[in-house]
């Protein structure tokens, strides 16, 4: 005999919370945080907003939830592929620039990241919270393996941060570009086209010859 599921409301009350997270995504990319409010992010969630309240006090709150569910996977995911990979250095650039352009072309990094750097004077726990969580273990990430590479004597003398900073600045770019004057008309920049032409300038500038 088949026994019963959990009733409806308990499997909608456990999917509550994804949902707020998913319209707070929306209306973040969309309005900004300082133009959020929490009435439109509990209606678009289809709950009210004292139920919003139950699980997220405040706009703070759901922007570290964004962070947490919809942004900081795909950066995990950089990570583990960095980390995983055997070979040489350049190698290692010509998997992490692809899969990097692929997370800035189709994730919320873009819209959330924008929001955090035009917001983040006016609200510094925004900056704060995507520089801890993201930027900053990223580019020690990104550092540490330019570093290492450079003890091997595959990438030439230079500050690894500054490699690093030099090796993202394109695609932060691209899609502050993208998300700030695209919607007016300006033509876009193909980030794909970007990733595989800035591997090029990376290898000719960066790599000594010992690496491949």
């Amino acid at each position: 005999m088949l026994q019963p599921g959990p009733p409806k409301f308990q499997r909608r009350k456990d999917d509550r919370p994804g949902e707020i997270v998913a319209a707070a995504l929306a209306v973040f990319s969309e309005k900004g945080f300082a133009g959020a409010k929490l009435d439109e992010i509990a209606r678009r969630a289809g709950v009210s907003k004292g139920a919003l309240y139950l699980y997220f006090e405040t706009k703070e709150e759901l922007f570290h939830a964004v962070v947490k569910s919809a942004i900081a996977p795909n950066i995990a995911m950089v990570r583990q592929r960095l980390e995983s990979f055997p070979g040489p250095f350049g190698g290692l650039l010509e998997l992490f620039l692809p899969t990097i352009a692929g997370v800035m072309a189709t994730s919320a990094v873009a819209p959330i990241g924008k929001m955090v750097i035009g917001e983040g004077r006016n609200f510094p726990e925004l900056a704060r919270y995507w520089h801890d969580e993201l930027v900053a273990p990223m580019i020690g990430l990104v550092s540490g393996m330019i570093a290492a590479a450079q003890a091997r004597g595959e990438v030439r003398a230079g500050d690894p941060r500054l490699y690093a900073a030099q090796i993202m600045a394109p695609f932060l770019m691209a899609v502050l570009w993208r998300e700030t004057f695209v919607p007016v008309g300006a033509e876009p920049f193909d980030i794909n086209q970007l990733a595989a032409q800035h591997l090029g300038v990376l290898k000719a500038g960066m790599l000594t010859g010992a690496s491949s």
